[in-house]
């Protein structure tokens, strides 16, 4: 059980390094439009929903790398002054009790709707009208790594918590 949380880590820390070069075509698209609408006065109708598209899925997939790296932002007010052991605790408290249902449910629901797309072929009503069910299909792969993420974390807190006194 204790390898399934470093595999976990393995494809997150992987998937999300490759996923982080979406940044790249988002750059161009932007740079394009920019340089369409003020320099020759000709906006594209595509690049502002390719762009909420590409910044969409590059977020969804950093998710799990934030939470891998505990870059999330949080207050530790009361966190800061347990000692490490109680720490431990009331994350595996939270990790249980919040995290792991709320983002469970979502996770579930995105991926309903990811299926639905795909039986609708569905795609945007805007005057490009691309195809909207792969970017929803890659928005629920990012919710189901950040979901492993959480149960990664949730077994790494057991390990923890088993080895200090």
């Amino acid at each position: 059980m204790f390898k399934l949380d470093r595999a976990i880590d393995t494809l997150n820390e992987k998937f999300c390094f490759y996923a982080s070069y979406l940044i790249l075509p988002l750059i161009i698209v932007i740079v394009w439009e920019v340089f369409m609408r003020y320099g020759l006065n000709t906006p594209t109708t595509w690049a502002f929903e390719l762009t909420v598209f590409l910044y969409g899925i590059h977020f969804s997939f950093a998710l799990a790398y934030a939470h891998k790296h505990d870059t999330h932002v949080a207050i530790d007010v009361f966190e800061a002054r347990l000692s490490p052991r109680k720490r431990t605790i009331l994350r595996i408290i939270t990790n249980t009790c919040l995290f792991l249902p709320t983002i469970g449910l979502l996770t579930y629901y995105i991926c309903v709707m990811a299926i639905s797309s795909w039986r609708q072929l569905e795609h945007a009503s805007s005057s490009w009208g691309p195809a909207i069910y792969p970017y929803k299909t890659l928005m629920a792969l990012g919710f189901i790594l950040f979901l492993l993420q959480g149960v990664a974390k949730l077994i790494q807190d057991i390990r923890s918590l088993k080895e200090t006194p």
